[in-house]
């Protein structure tokens, strides 16, 4: 393998694996029924009977806001 492509291939693996140390949790949102009011703490949207009514939170049980920058 020649000089400049191991300092190519070494750039690549250096750039995806800085790429992981992003990475965040999905946010949790309070989930309002659009049938009885009924309120339901999720990462992903339920389904079409559902609209978002609270967020972002930090936990499973929406009780720790996300701070806002």
């Amino acid at each position: 393998m020649k000089p400049h492509m191991k300092k190519i291939l070494v750039a690549i693996t250096l750039s995806l694996s800085c790429a992981g140390l992003l990475a965040a949790p999905a946010p949790w949102w309070k989930w309002r029924s659009k049938i009885d009011g009924a309120l339901v703490c999720s990462q992903t949207q339920l389904g079409p009977g559902w609209e978002q009514a609270y967020g972002p939170y930090k936990d499973s049980r929406c009780e720790k806001p996300v701070n806002a920058k």
